[in-house]
């Protein structure tokens, strides 16, 4: 009798917990059905935390020191293109010193602003590094060498260039706006513990042969976080801890939003303050090195950063390896990129780098980008 009074606690236990956790993933469902709600958008996008399961990164032991320098002098319009973005954080550097630092609607300098597709940059500098130490023989490899659970999949086929190049020829639905694109279904795994790895795995359809043809799908970085995972055995965040978090000295302390198995949300989930993403673009400014210290190898920055994806109008310039390089671009000349107006924008030429974090909800509009880089452009003439 003991016994089963035992067994009937412990189910009863583990029902509750079964309960508290489905209560849990439905709060995470309804937060993600609101997470661009315009009177949400700036709050959600500082307190990602607290709306999806995360894997916090270390906090580098000492901090990368940004000197200020005199006052960048602002274009004309800046306070208008701040208020039209709704751009909640901007830092500007200019050959490693801060020449201007803002924070707007509520926020502030240790806020966790989430970076969207900027984290794609992130992870194509960690794979240049793993490439460096030879966990990876080749681009030209299929990436069901390093990721066999992508076998008889839509990758199945596919190399890591051509995936690295968004050319990686599946079907794929990117509209934000759609209740049932593929992004947002993806989105609902994500939310509801799913597996990010079974959903890349069930991708079926494939819209051109792989290297046909350039077309944006998120998912392609998940799947080269898949590789970068097989080649080497560890996760990435452990990677980007050790490879990059740590050397660049970052001041906060960095998360990842993670799905249900841990398993770190690669194509838009690290969140950090503004400064950080900032250090990020020095390093990548400087050609890889950071206080004297080579943190990416010189090479793997310039093939990064080299037009290489087949041309298409939809690009608005060229693209790279998970960076774009905007139309009439000079050499050394990249911006990492995310939704709702996130951005890196990086002038080796100059030694400039504008770190930019907003709640644009007209991001979409085609006129965007070009304003927007046109403005970053004038600026960084001008340090």
């Amino acid at each position: 009798m003991r016994r089963l009074r035992g067994s009937a606690e412990f189910a009863g236990l583990l029902m509750r917990g079964l309960v508290t956790q489905r209560k849990t993933d439905l709060a995470r469902l309804r937060a993600t059905m609101s997470l661009f709600a315009p009177d949400r958008i700036v709050a959600n996008f500082s307190g990602m935390g607290a709306l999806f399961h995360t894997r916090p990164l270390a906090s580098a032991p000492a901090v990368a020191p940004l000197p200020s320098g005199p006052p960048a002098p602002l274009p004309a319009g800046w306070q208008d293109w701040l208020t039209d973005r709704q751009v909640t954080a901007v830092v500007v550097l200019k050959d490693g010193l801060l020449r201007h630092e803002a924070y707007r609607l509520g926020t502030g300098p240790l806020d966790h602003r989430i970076s969207w597709s900027v984290a794609k940059s992130w992870l194509a500098t960690l794979l240049g590094i793993v490439m460096d130490q030879g966990a990876i023989a080749s681009l030209d490899d299929p990436v069901t060498r390093y990721a066999p659970a992508l076998a008889g999949s839509a990758y199945d086929g596919a190399t890591i260039r051509q995936v690295l190049n968004m050319a990686s020829g599946i079907d794929f639905d990117e509209d934000y706006l759609s209740f049932f694109s593929d992004i947002n279904r993806m989105g609902r795994v994500l939310a509801l513990g799913g597996s990010m790895d079974g959903f890349a795995a069930a991708q079926r359809r494939r819209a051109a042969r792989p290297g046909a043809r350039w077309q944006y799908c998120s998912i392609d970085t998940h799947v080269i976080g898949m590789v970068i995972r097989g080649a080497t055995g560890q996760d990435v965040a452990s990677l980007i801890e050790t490879h990059l978090i740590l050397p660049l000295g970052l001041e906060g302390r960095p998360f990842y939003l993670v799905d249900g198995f841990g398993v770190a949300f690669v194509l838009g989930g690290l969140n950090m303050p503004t400064r950080d993403y900032a250090r990020f673009g020095a390093m990548i400014a400087a050609g890889g090195m950071w206080h004297g210290r080579r943190v990416v190898p010189q090479a793997w920055v310039a093939q990064m950063l080299a037009p290489s994806a087949p041309p298409s109008p939809d690009c608005g310039g060229a693209y790279g390896f998970q960076w774009w390089l905007p139309e009439g671009s000079a050499p050394g000349e990249c911006l990492a990129r995310g939704i709702y107006g996130q951005y890196i924008h990086i002038d080796q030429g100059r030694g400039t780098v504008i770190a930019v974090n907003a709640a644009d909800l007209r991001f979409r509009e085609a006129a965007r980008l070009a304003e927007d880089v046109a403005l970053f452009r004038r600026l960084a003439a001008a340090l």
